[in-house]
């Protein structure tokens, strides 16, 4: 499966955006998730969506502020992120893997990954 995300941009803290990733293939019988990593900084799970129960699972340092949700019939995945923070900075990548849980969703040898959409929150 190829994967190409976006809806990155620049935003003041407090702010929201919406990236979107749109894949190719049979995206719909993939466990799903957005992947991040900042400047500096070593890639960090985000959030995830099982392809066949719908149960999400976020990073600590994002929960109650991003929502992940799936279109299947669009072939698009979605990460919602309110009350954006400056840590959120990063560059945010989707990924797609056969097998369930970060670990998987973390690992090139395990997922595909899309090319990554910029995102930069300000104070």
């Amino acid at each position: 499966v190829q994967l190409q995300a976006s809806g990155g941009g620049s935003v003041q803290a407090g702010g929201s955006l919406r990236l979107s990733c749109l894949a190719s293939g049979r995206f719909s019988s993939y466990h799903k998730g957005w992947i991040r990593q900042g400047t500096g900084k070593e890639r960090e799970f985000v959030t995830s969506i099982s392809w066949s129960s719908g149960t999400t699972d976020y990073a600590d340092s994002v929960k109650g502020r991003f929502t992940i949700s799936t279109d299947n019939a669009k072939n698009t995945l979605y990460l919602q992120m309110n009350s954006l923070k400056p840590e959120d900075t990063a560059v945010y990548y989707c990924a797609a893997s056969r097998y369930s849980g970060s670990y998987y969703l973390m690992s090139s040898a395990f997922a595909s990954w899309g090319q990554g959409t910029l995102v930069t929150v300000s104070s």
